[in-house]
């Protein structure tokens, strides 16, 4: 008698989200296109603008962000010097290509993200149906977006912007969330007695207290962005991930070990940039006389 489970009760959803897939290729292929279209020409815009810098300008760049985020003076020297260990191992232009790849997605991030925790935040029917959306996309491992980017973007930078997009997105619209969550009422209530819009109090109140939440969640979903740079590269995006495949697809230990390192390095400049404006805006908000 087999001990394996019976397949009467056996059933599969997968035809029928193929056929969804399908569908929506079909009627939506041409509106998909354009929008792949307009994505690719600011991608491939936003690449050729960060080649036309001289390499000591973007390290200089990131000097004076980290000593402005931090009042550090050698926080801003190691830092310049991690950027300028990439260019040195001979991954300047890849350097490039990840940092276009992280930037635009974050930026959708950001466009997408903070509203969405502004509307969970103030709609208990959004907060009931797009926290259980939110725990999915975080549960899912991060291979299974590529499979429906691909099927409607095909290969390329293009579905690597979109998997990132929804891979990195949830902890900034948790976030801030719980930033705006956490704000004293009396305050709001204050800002309505003195005849204050509702725009006007989540605009002039409500998001600048919330501020350093949301800056938090910007810095973990640029994080989680960079940690999608190596899964991306399977799909055509290229850049310092597509040193680490390569390197796993030929056993080539120094090449992956080189692109894992020069990852390592843009992610703890990241990192430390937006931690340093985070911790600044925090230190803001507690200083600011009551």
């Amino acid at each position: 008698m087999s001990g394996g489970f019976p397949e009467s009760l056996q059933f599969s959803f997968a035809e029928g989200i193929n056929s969804w897939v399908d569908w929506l290729v079909l009627h939506y292929g041409d509106a998909l296109r354009s929008v792949s279209n307009h994505l690719l020409t600011a991608l491939v815009w936003l690449e050729n603008l960060l080649r036309l810098v001289p390499w000591w300008l973007l390290v200089a760049v990131v000097g004076v962000l980290a000593w402005h985020a931090s009042r550090s003076w050698l926080r801003a020297v190691v830092l310049m010097a991690m950027v300028t260990g990439i260019g040195m191992l001979g991954l300047w232009d890849k350097l490039l290509q990840t940092l276009t790849l992280v930037l635009v997605s974050t930026g959708l991030c950001v466009l997408v993200g903070v509203p969405l925790g502004i509307l969970i935040a103030t709609r208990v029917l959004a907060r009931r149906v797009l926290l259980p959306v939110l725990d999915v996309m975080q549960t899912l491992p991060a291979f299974v977006y590529l499979i429906p980017v691909l099927m409607l973007f095909g290969l390329g930078k293009v579905p690597a912007v979109f998997a990132t997009l929804i891979y990195a997105l949830p902890p900034l619209v948790r976030l801030t969330h719980l930033g705006l969550a956490q704000i004293d009422p009396s305050l709001l209530k204050a800002a309505h007695g003195l005849g204050a819009s509702r725009w006007q109090r989540l605009r002039r109140v409500a998001l600048p207290l919330a501020m350093p939440s949301i800056m938090a969640g910007l810095n973990q979903s640029v994080m989680m962005a960079l940690s999608m740079v190596v899964v991306a590269s399977m799909i055509g995006a290229r850049g310092l991930g597509e040193d680490v495949l390569a390197g796993i697809q030929t056993l080539n230990v120094g090449q992956g070990l080189q692109a894992g390192l020069a990852i390592v390095a843009l992610a703890m400049v990241i990192d430390r940039i937006s931690q340093g404006y985070g911790n600044a805006r925090t230190r803001g908000q507690l200083e600011r006389p009551q």
